[in-house]
């Protein structure tokens, strides 16, 4: 039977026991807080430019880039397409082919016979000069440029709806017919803005449309002479251009 003094020492040994196991006892590390997502980790900036690109350098390198917008395979802010390519000698439909003779420069008429199913609209008219030669640009609708008709015509210059006069700058007078063809929409507005221009290049005065009636549209071209000129039809857009010689 134990006695009461040893009943102290047992509980004594007992009592240093445990403070010497929770003195040498680790410290567990400090559990994350449930659902905190892990900090993704930062990654340097690279020290090279993609692959691809060129490497911006001087003040350009203190600069946003600067990015080109396109639609498709044609880029919004670039060119528009060459009007001094050769034209294409292929029909299309059943319309005939352009007369690869009316790019020869004369001062004889020239025209070509067509008869789409339907009025061509005409889009716009601008005009502007070359080293050796004014040019005028007809841009249409659609893929086929009309038939056409270009001759020298003699004074006065009739307008074909009110039969009356118009002056027009020059000594040549080179009429323009587009044939079927229309200068206004279905509401009956004119497509092109200016129904009369004075570019005062080197030979081209002035121009002027005189007709948009039954499927006619006539311009007339005021040169300082009757000088050559010749004619070719471009794609993509569909055009007739005029050039006249200086």
């Amino acid at each position: 039977m134990m006695t009461r003094s040893g009943r102290r020492m047992t509980s004594l040994w007992l009592a240093g026991c445990l403070a010497f196991a929770g003195c040498s006892k680790k410290e567990e590390p400090t559990a994350a807080p449930t659902g905190a997502q892990p900090q993704p980790e930062v990654q340097a900036p690279p020290t090279s430019p993609p692959l691809g690109t060129i490497p911006r350098e001087g003040e350009a390198a203190a600069k946003p880039p600067v990015h080109t917008a396109s639609m498709g395979d044609e880029e919004v802010a670039g060119a528009p397409p060459s009007e001094t390519e050769p034209p294409s000698d292929a029909p299309t439909g059943d319309a005939p082919a352009e007369d690869p003779k009316n790019r020869e420069w004369t001062t004889t008429p020239v025209s070509m016979k067509r008869r789409p199913a339907q009025s061509v609209t005409l889009r716009s008219v601008r005009a502007g000069t070359h080293a050796d030669f004014d040019r005028v640009v007809f841009e249409f609708d659609g893929p086929q440029v009309p038939g056409y008709q270009l001759q020298y015509v003699d004074k006065p210059i009739i307008q074909c709806g009110s039969g009356d006069e118009t002056p027009l700058a020059g000594k040549g007078f080179l009429q323009v017919m587009l044939t079927p063809a229309r200068g206004h929409d279905d509401q009956g507005r004119a497509t092109v803005a200016a129904l009369e221009m004075k570019p005062k290049l080197p030979t081209l005065l002035e121009l002027v449309r005189t007709c948009d009636f039954e499927a006619e549209v006539t311009w007339v071209l005021g040169n300082k002479a009757p000088t050559d000129f010749r004619v070719m039809e471009l794609r993509d857009p569909t055009r007739l251009v005029v050039d006249v010689k200086h």
